[in-house]
């Protein structure tokens, strides 16, 4: 099992530009760059490809509708150059906010535009370039949730990225749609590589274990609540899915309604503490087994300690356990 994460610059991406040379030291495999309603990840992926050897560098996500298909190509193909042939093209449908509320366009047909993308992206690499690529291939990873997206991610896409994976419930609410998409996969893609985002504290102190849990909480119950509406969140489906329909509604309602320190505390704790890698190392080494036996190849760990050094620490260990 590899381990990936998602770049925080909320203290200024300058100084996680400098500090992501320790995760790296650290034994960090990957990390993704997000974009939604911040600077765009692109420049920054640049910034890192210079100040890395062996991380591999993704985005995380661009969204499908803001770049051309063949935009997406040649600013893939020239991150793949600049890394060395380490860039991984992280892909979305995003959603309503961001693509009609930031970026003006019309958000339609996710599943269509994103096979479309797939297929110019590949023609480009294959040699519609003035510039020879690093790669004929350049990785791509789709995040989804719903059925069309996630058989299409297992039929067109080297990786899939899914958001609070539950190892328990991966089975009954992913086998039949990863089985029809593979189906039609084309072996030339290798095995599905399956991302699965994931909180990680690394801690054996009680306190500091229940304040990483709230972080979680808050953080699950803000996507159920916060994003979509009341009847279109795919947050709130996929918790329903994983079997707890009436919970999800209940945070949804205690969100839309304004109590969201309610809505968190609503949450069931087995859900939370499956979708999570918070607690002990011994704990955290069961959480990690239970997610590579679910297919999980790649953890995408969203360190929540309260500084760099507990963050720094918490990735060290998951490097561990991971080997």
């Amino acid at each position: 099992m590899r381990i990936g994460m998602p770049l925080s610059y909320s203290g200024g991406f300058a100084l996680a530009g400098v500090t992501i040379a320790d995760f790296e030291d650290a034994g960090l495999d990957v990390i993704f760059v997000p974009e939604a309603y911040s600077f765009d990840s692109v420049s920054q992926l640049g910034f890192l490809a210079a100040r890395t050897t062996r991380l591999q560098l993704a985005t995380g996500l661009l969204n499908i509708y803001s770049r051309a298909p063949a935009l997406l190509a040649v600013t893939a193909a020239g991150l793949d150059y600049l890394s060395g042939g380490r860039f991984i093209l992280g892909l979305g449908a995003s959603g309503p906010q961001v693509v009609e509320g930031v970026h003006g366009l019309e958000y339609t047909s996710p599943v269509t535009r994103a096979r479309e993308v797939a297929d110019i992206c590949r023609g480009v690499w294959r040699g519609r370039s003035l510039n020879r690529p690093v790669r004929e291939r350049v990785p791509m990873l789709l995040a989804a949730l719903g059925p069309q997206n996630v058989a299409l991610a297992a039929e067109l896409f080297e990786g899939w990225e899914a958001a609070f994976f539950y190892p328990e419930a991966a089975k009954p609410t992913f086998a039949a749609m990863l089985a029809e998409g593979t189906a039609q996969r084309d072996q030339a893609l290798g095995p599905l590589q399956i991302y699965a985002d994931a909180a990680v504290l690394i801690t054996e102190d009680p306190d500091e274990e229940a304040r990483g849990l709230d972080r979680v909480r808050e953080q699950l119950a803000g996507h159920i609540g916060g994003i979509g509406d009341r009847g279109q969140n795919c947050y709130a489906d996929l918790i329903g899915r994983y079997g707890f329909e009436a919970e999800a509604r209940q945070v949804q309602d205690l969100c839309l309604s304004g109590r969201k320190a309610e809505a968190a505390a609503a949450l069931p704790e087995q859900l939370v503490r499956g979708i999570s890698l918070v607690g002990p190392r011994s704990h955290v080494a069961e959480r990690m087994a239970a997610f590579a036996e679910a297919g999980v190849t790649t953890i995408n760990a969203s360190p929540v300690g309260a500084d760099h050094a507990a963050r720094l620490a918490s990735i060290s260990v998951l490097a561990e356990l991971a080997k």
